[in-house]
Parts: C-alpha cells; sequence; structure tokens
C-alpha cells in the first residue's frame, strides 16, 4: 500500500519534489506503461489542487489518443496541431493557458475547464504523449507548476516508451 503525506499548502518547489519522488516509487520497476500512466494520474490529482481533469494522451499512429486520467469523460482523439494538446505536440513545446476560451481552436471536453497546462512526453527526441491538466480556475498554472510537471515528464517518457 501506498499512502503519501500531501500537503498542499507547502511551496510549490517542495510539492513538486514530493510528487516527482512518489511518482518514482510508483514506477519504479512497473513495465506496463497503462499502470504508470493511470498512477501517475491518480498521484497528479492527489497532490495538486484546484484541477478538474488530470492525464494523459498517448501518440498513436500520428494522433493523440486518450490515456489514463481522473475527471470527467474526455475526447478521445486529438489530432496534431488541434487544441492545447496537439499544439504541444506539433511544437514539442510546453503549452501553459491561462484562459482557454482565449485559445484558437480550443477543443472544449469540459466546458467548465478556464485554464490547461498540457507538456510533451519526449523520448529520444520522439513525442510519445502529453500530460494534460486543466482547472476551471483561470491563470491556475503558474512558471512552477510548469517546470515541475516538465520534470515529471522528463522522468516518466522513458518509462511510458516501452
Amino acid at each position: 500500500m501506498y499512502d503519501f503525506a500531501i500537503d498542499p499548502t507547502r511551496p510549490k518547489t517542495e510539492l513538486y519534489g514530493e510528487l516527482h519522488s512518489a511518482a518514482q516509487a510508483l514506477t519504479d520497476g512497473e513495465p506496463d506503461s497503462v499502470a504508470n500512466m493511470a498512477n501517475v494520474a491518480a498521484l497528479i490529482w492527489q497532490f495538486l489542487p484546484d484541477l478538474n481533469w488530470a492525464g494523459f494522451y498517448r501518440m498513436v499512429e500520428g494522433e493523440l489518443v486518450l490515456g489514463p486520467f481522473c475527471g470527467k469523460p474526455a475526447c478521445i482523439r486529438i489530432p496534431i496541431g488541434r487544441g492545447v494538446c496537439g499544439k504541444a505536440v506539433e511544437t514539442g513545446v510546453s503549452q501553459r493557458v491561462d484562459d482557454v476560451h482565449a485559445f484558437p481552436g480550443h477543443i472544449a471536453c469540459d466546458a467548465d475547464s478556464r485554464s490547461e497546462l498540457v507538456v510533451p512526453l519526449l523520448n529520444d527526441g520522439a513525442c510519445i504523449g502529453v500530460i494534460d491538466l486543466d482547472s476551471p480556475v483561470p491563470s491556475r498554472f503558474t512558471a512552477e507548476d510548469e517546470t515541475g510537471i516538465e520534470k515529471l515528464a522528463a522522468l516518466l517518457a522513458p518509462k511510458l516508451a516501452a
């Protein structure tokens, strides 16, 4: 059994350090990428306040396909270049959006979402998917959140590529 003591009032650098350690503990030695994504989606949901969706999209035959997540049902397939997730894959760069309604081509899977952070999962230079976080709070995500999730993506990508 895993029991992580989470204090969301801690400074974000400490919170993300704990999230990274927990993700490492849960994924070490586990070769199944779906199991790893599922556990990490649950960790993100547990560790980070003010989210209404946290999960993964996987690259499958040239498009993003829904992976494990926490939140309401979501869009199943996203073309590269479309929406915030597709833009992250197309550019290979994290997308931090303060107001999704102002983002050209935003795909609204949950009408309650107001801000979004999408970080590409890069392994050996190839994008194998994305980590996607949505919040009902405008401007929810900061540079610290972006850095924290980018470090998580770097930790996970080699484990999810198998």
